[in-house]
């Protein structure tokens, strides 16, 4: 499965109410790893070559990280996550628990040999949620590259690299890697004796009741990491306010010195010095003195309101989506509850009537359900003529 990536759920930091609290001594963290501190690690030499090339200014990159943050192309980083089972045969809180988290634990000490070109940062077991699941966050990167850096991020050339050349839309260099890596870890199955049954091929033997049951909390699961991602940019957008209102005192700093350092004050002439004299060395360097301070001060309180307008139209989109968020998940958790009940009812009467009586009188409504919706057809399609 493929994850959106929350350092902050995935370490921990930032506890789900899905979260069991009491079992998460039992997670394993394999490693945790700032994420720039891995940019500067891959590609620091890399970014110091190319900009050593450079003829012109506007072509030299500052920051790669930032450059990366910002483009459209390529991510930051790639998540993907591992799960065996579901909660009714795989809890958490079972033997069987255990034994897929020793399978996890061990396909997971092969990641990073049967893939050089993904560098994992970030790496998870978690046993506090309903079924244990890995969490593996990773920079895809390429190295000999004739155009830009040397080495730079790559999602596409860093599988290209391992052996997957991607095809059709619906079998790309993603696809196919992760249907490896699910191979992989069916051979640790294997090892354990366990048989792994394909997803989805079972699906249809559920009742449609479960099958909607089943659909709701994935949509609900889905909303709830949706919004815990989003209350985390919220949080990154509020820190760089911070940093905003730093530029602004700044400023204000600037404008104290100029007010009381000497170094911006006229000095009296000397006697005998002639007004050339002191126009050359007393005057002149203070007026360019001058116009440094004030070319500074203006690109801060240019950069300083730039970023605040910015931040603040990102800081209202990101309240309005953590409020559709929060409405959404309502939604799905009454959705949820009605589901439940409609659950208990219908097991409530399969014990007092029986399954076979219950079973025809579902049929029997179905039936009318769609004779009625026959005849609601056949009446649009007459006053249609």
């Amino acid at each position: 499965m493929v994850g959106k990536g929350s350092a902050r759920h995935n370490n921990r930091s930032f506890i789900a109410e899905n979260v069991d609290g009491s079992r998460t001594r039992y997670n394993i963290s394999y490693i945790d790893e700032p994420l720039k501190k891995v940019y500067h690690e891959l590609f620091d030499e890399a970014l110091a070559q190319y900009n050593a090339r450079q003829k012109r200014r506007d072509r030299i990159i500052p920051d790669y990280y930032e450059k990366i943050r910002a483009s459209h192309q390529e991510k930051l980083f790639h998540e993907i996550i591992m799960q065996i089972g579901d909660k009714d045969n795989m809890g958490s809180a079972t033997e069987n628990g255990e034994l897929a988290k020793e399978v996890l634990d061990e396909y997971y000490k092969g990641f990073q040999q049967r893939n050089p070109f993904l560098r994992v940062y970030s790496a998870h077991i978690h046993m506090d949620e309903a079924t244990p699941h890995i969490h593996i966050d990773f920079v895809p990167f390429t190295t000999g590259s004739k155009r830009g850096l040397d080495t730079r991020v790559s999602l596409k050339q860093a599988l290209a690299a391992q052996g997957f050349e991607g095809g059709t839309r619906g079998n790309t260099e993603w696809a196919q890697w992760a249907e490896s890596e699910k191979q992989a870890l069916a051979e640790v199955l294997e090892r354990y004796g366990i048989e792994w049954e394909q997803k989805g091929t079972h699906e249809k033997h559920l009742s449609v009741l479960d099958f909607k049951k089943q659909e709701r909390a994935k949509e609900l699961n889905a909303v709830e990491a949706q919004l815990a991602e989003k209350r985390n940019e919220l949080h990154e957008v509020q820190l760089r306010l911070e940093s905003a209102d730093t530029a602004q005192e700044e400023i204000s700093r600037i404008e104290f010195t100029l007010a009381h350092s000497p170094d911006y004050e006229v000095p009296d002439p000397p006697k005998l010095m002639s007004a050339k004299t002191y126009r050359e060395r007393f005057v002149l360097p203070l007026v360019r003195r001058f116009k440094d301070l004030v070319r500074t001060v203006l690109i801060s309180l240019v950069k300083a309101f730039d970023k605040i307008a910015l931040l603040r139209g990102e800081n209202e989109d990101l309240e309005n989506e953590n409020s559709r968020l929060e409405k959404e998940l309502s939604r799905l958790e009454e959705k949820n509850d009605k589901l439940h009940k409609e659950t208990r009812d219908n097991a409530l009467l399969r014990m007092v009537f029986g399954d076979e009586y219950v079973d025809g009188l579902v049929s029997e409504a179905r039936e009318k359900q769609q004779k009625s919706n026959e005849q609601k057809r056949k009446e649009k399609y007459y006053e249609e003529l």
